[in-house]
């Protein structure tokens, strides 16, 4: 019984001895930080604790298997994990970097899409993303159509010029479908703000002249102005006429001049040859041109040339015009 009893002691001693070495080299690694350098690590969706914590030491994270699990048994931080990219910050505790992850502080990126570019054009920008997950090449204009779960018949002008941001797993879908509905925010609210009388019968063909407006100035200034002329045009059942339509509807054949013969060429998009608007938009329209064109200056002006001055000269008669046309064709500034 006495040996028994050394035995045990002994055996309780060790135990105790062990217990207080791992315990103290468990507090060591809770205080101290788990990179040295700022680390990024993603949490892909279905990550278990277990992996993310092998994750953790693939990226040479400070601590052993044992000390990451027994911080999750002990905090259960296993729940706190959040889908994302996080950066890990260079000093910070396991405590911290689980705390980071709980409040979701994920590596945002952005999207821009630039007012005045066409679909065309848009589709190739976000397509060439490398963050964004891509499901549009497999994705027809119609089968998008449904997924936006819009009636329109094209994407053309659908999505509001803006600066998306986005976490890693977003898709190219996931941002139109956000810019499709601030575009149908912004439209329908600038539609029930509308000036009285105006030529358009729907927030449709607002945003169809909001597009043509938009590809004809790039002066904040001149957009009511431009829509002005273009709501007395379509007033007075006079042509549009003007180019940006025309290149439209030249599509990829349009080589970067225009010529008067392409002024010639009848498509559904040549506001020469055809009057009233467009069928669709001809690009994607700033909420500013929608806002323009629901609230077009007062004025008589009929037309406008380029002033040579990085905006337009308007004249209310076509003599006048066609003198100004004479004035920027010899380069004077207007």
């Amino acid at each position: 019984m006495k040996k028994l009893f050394i035995i045990i002691v002994v055996l309780g001693t060790i135990a105790i001895a062990a217990g207080g070495y791992y315990y103290q080299q468990y507090k060591d690694f809770l205080n101290q930080p788990v990179f040295q350098e700022s680390t990024v690590v993603n949490i892909e969706k279905g990550l278990t604790y277990r992996k993310f914590t092998q994750t953790l030491l693939n990226e040479n994270a400070n601590g052993k298997k044992w000390q990451w699990r027994m911080l999750g048994k002990l905090e259960q931080v296993g729940k706190w994990l959040k889908v994302g990219e996080f950066n890990i910050e260079a000093g910070l505790t396991p405590m911290q970097v689980m705390q980071k992850i709980k409040s979701n502080q994920v590596i945002t990126y952005k999207f821009t899409i630039v007012e005045g570019m066409n679909w065309r054009e848009l589709k190739k920008k976000i397509l060439n993303d490398d963050v964004l997950l891509h499901s549009l090449n497999d994705t027809s204009d119609k089968q998008l159509l449904i997924e936006l779960d819009t009636l329109y018949s094209t994407p053309e002008g659908l999505f509001l010029p803006e600066t998306y941001q986005f976490v890693r797993g977003d898709s190219d879908v996931d941002i139109l479908k956000r810019a499709y509905a601030a575009l149908n925010k912004g439209l329908q609210e600038h539609w029930s703000k509308r000036k009285d009388n105006l030529p358009l019968k729907s927030p449709y063909e607002l945003l169809i002249l909001a597009s043509i407006v938009e590809k004809e100035t790039s002066q904040a200034g001149e957009r009511d102005i431009i829509a002005g002329v273009f709501v007395r045009r379509l007033q007075l059942n006079m042509r549009l006429q003007t180019d940006p339509t025309v290149i439209y509807g030249l599509g990829e054949n349009y080589d970067g001049d225009i010529r008067s013969r392409d002024l010639k060429i009848d498509t559904p998009y040549n506001t020469y040859t055809r009057k009233g608007l467009t069928p669709t938009p001809i690009a994607m329209a700033s909420i500013e041109s929608i806002a323009a064109s629901a609230q077009p200056k007062e004025g008589k002006a009929l037309y406008f040339v380029a002033n040579n001055r990085g905006g337009h000269y308007f004249s209310d008669t076509y003599e006048q015009h066609q003198k100004a046309v004479k004035g920027y064709l010899k380069g004077y500034k207007l």
